[in-house]
């Protein structure tokens, strides 16, 4: 029986997907549910699975554009599995190559040299090597091209002209999901009226509970007490203090959320992935550390789903883990606001009418000027701000070990 294997649709808006790798070969013989090739989407990067044991029939190649609902590939149910003893195809024997007898093996005979050759005088010699300069960058004049002493008199050093070093390019075409990627990204600088508000946050009293709390946190929950616990209880806060932020424009409509689905950026095997928490509102510090362990592991194998990328409504992104100083995120359509971590570095800041050496993070806020006004866009920032600096009393009701579950 021949198994017409199709295009599963990856998610509701999705059409076509791109074969972006066969992990198997025309003629090999597959397993059920074994990997048979990777498809990009506009969203994501899938693992397609066989449906049935056989040999398999490749109907498309590498880099083509697959509808959803498409046939791919054959499977011959029907056939049975090679022996893992056989060999699955005989190779014909490779040709006999004979060495020559020591004393067959002829030496290439040494060209002289001539005049011909542009060697140089003795005393044109000794001129170039002072000057630093190969016979082989100049043009003799003597007999046969030979270099002469007034050759190497009148000869300059040469300037650095370039040899030797690698010209090569090469044209590699973009995955489809990294071409959606470039285009959401242009939509969103052209269709937006995207501005970006700055500030600092001094992480003297987050470094402290790390310090004090994160051996604890790591026995008693196997997880790292991190910055994006805290940053992303901060974000849930904010966005109901300020609920433009947590909106979005569709049409001449706009649309609130009560709810906190928080996309969060993480670097996967095929790009920048962009999973989300959903209702990360009413997690706790381990239910955001944990969900956050998840998402970044499954992004990094390859398993992240269109539905787990689908439908957030505020992006965090951390290009401090990178060494991002500052920066101005771009955002992530249909939201309308963006915060961009960065780097922390000790910096010279006032407290208390003193200069004092903190541990200082800047933070930027991008946000869709259409519906989110300068007002709520500060003020958004500056409850982030507040809730970092003191987020015992701010984000852990005045007691840290009930907040962190110890």
């Amino acid at each position: 029986m021949i198994l017409e294997m199709k295009v599963p649709s990856p998610g509701e808006s999705i059409k076509e997907v791109e074969i972006a790798t066969w992990l198997v070969k025309d003629g090999d013989y597959v397993e059920k549910d074994q990997a048979i090739a990777e498809v990009d989407s506009d969203k994501a990067t899938l693992e397609l699975p066989a449906e049935a044991s056989g040999i398999i029939t490749l109907k498309a190649e590498e880099g083509d554009a697959v509808a959803v609902g498409a046939v791919v590939c054959l499977i011959d149910t029907s056939a049975a599995k090679p022996s893992g003893s056989a060999p699955a195809e005989v190779k014909a024997e490779a040709p006999k190559v004979e060495t020559p007898k020591k004393e067959e093996v002829k030496s290439a005979p040494v060209a002289e040299k001539t005049y011909a050759t542009q060697a140089p005088s003795p005393a044109a010699r000794k001129i170039l090597d002072e000057k630093n300069i190969q016979p082989t960058e100049i043009v003799g004049t003597g007999k046969g091209g030979r270099i002469t002493k007034d050759d190497a008199v009148n000869a300059v050093p040469s300037m650095g002209t370039p040899t030797g070093g690698t010209r090569g390019s090469e044209r590699t075409k973009l995955s489809m999901l990294r071409r959606k990627v470039a285009e959401r990204l242009v939509s969103a600088k052209n269709e937006t009226a995207m501005l970006t508000t700055f500030n600092e946050v001094d992480m003297t009293a987050i470094y402290a509970l790390r310090a004090e709390y994160k051996d604890a946190f790591k026995e008693k929950h196997g997880l790292g007490l991190g910055f994006m616990s805290f940053f992303t209880k901060a974000v849930t806060r904010a966005l109901q203090l300020f609920p433009d932020v947590n909106s979005m424009i569709d049409g001449q409509e706009k649309i609130s959320y009560d709810f906190c689905d928080i996309s969060v950026a993480v670097s996967g095997p095929k790009g920048l992935m962009v999973p989300v928490m959903r209702n990360a509102e009413t997690l706790s510090f381990r239910g955001v550390e944990a969900e956050i362990k998840r998402l970044a592991i499954r992004a990094r194998d390859g398993q992240i789903t269109v539905d787990e990328m689908t439908g957030g409504t505020f992006t965090i992104s951390n290009g401090g883990v990178f060494g991002s100083m500052l920066s101005t995120p771009i955002i992530n359509p249909p939201q309308s606001g963006i915060l961009g971590m960065h780097n922390v570095v000790d910096r010279a800041i006032v407290k208390n009418g003193q200069i004092v050496i903190a541990p200082v993070m800047f933070v930027a806020l991008s946000y869709d000027h259409r519906i989110i006004d300068g007002r709520e866009s500060v003020g958004f920032l500056v409850a982030v701000k507040e809730a970092l600096e003191n987020p015992v009393e701010i984000l852990m009701g005045g007691n840290a070990k009930k907040a962190l579950e110890l």
